[in-house]
């Protein structure tokens, strides 16, 4: 597994293959425009100083107690309120979850809208963290912090398998013995594709498993 450093070349690799995609915003899985019919929400997926010089993303595991989605993976995120952008959610997500102040100096880019079968469409946007943060859980939405380091995430092997409810396959991200599912999934593919690869692949198309569509 190769370590991938926390280092200004990272960063501006990053941020040029970011710079180079054509983001789809609005987007079906099956290629039509959402036209308004999905609410809007944002997530910041943060690299960040993994402590031993080398560069990982954050995920937490949700909190017990909320009402949706419970204890699944995710990226930190949520509902973009009235008269906010999708990069001003995100950056408020971050600090509300984790505890996280980042400037808008701090994004890199962001990664096609993801439409997910509980109704929402989601913008991942692309953060680099100060070396050196300190993040914190708010326990009302966060059980747990969660260091991925890239070269996990780029040396995982991302599963796709059919299922009787979709014609799109289901994908989900082997990720310490646990798999992790999209729309987590989805997001985190996609970020290793276009921001580490340099590879402009899609993935509104992905599936969800059944138990998440509500």
């Amino acid at each position: 597994m190769g370590l991938v450093p926390f280092d200004d070349r990272q960063r501006a690799e990053m941020a040029a293959n970011l710079a180079h995609f054509a983001v789809a915003t609005d987007v079906h899985p099956d290629g039509r425009t959402a036209a308004g019919t999905l609410k809007r929400a944002a997530v910041c997926l943060i690299v960040a100083d993994d402590g031993r010089g080398g560069a990982s993303v954050i995920l937490t595991k949700r909190a017990p107690k909320l009402k949706a989605h419970s204890g699944q993976w995710a990226i930190p995120g949520g509902r973009i309120e009235a008269g906010e952008t999708p990069i001003e959610a995100a950056l408020r997500e971050a600090h509300e979850e984790v505890n996280l102040e980042l400037s808008p100096d701090a994004i890199l880019g962001r990664l096609d809208d993801y439409p997910t079968r509980s109704g929402y469409l989601i913008t991942p946007v692309v953060a680099w963290a100060p070396e050196g943060s300190v993040l914190t859980a708010n326990p009302d939405e966060v059980a747990s912090i969660h260091y991925i380091g890239l070269g996990e995430l780029r040396d995982g092997d991302p599963e796709f398998f059919a299922i009787p409810e979709s014609e799109n396959p289901v994908i989900r991200y082997p990720l310490g013995g646990k798999f992790v599912h999209a729309p987590t999934a989805a997001v985190l593919y996609q970020f290793v594709e276009v921001a580490l690869e340099g590879r402009a692949t899609r993935v509104a198309h992905l599936e969800q498993p059944v138990w998440a569509w509500r």
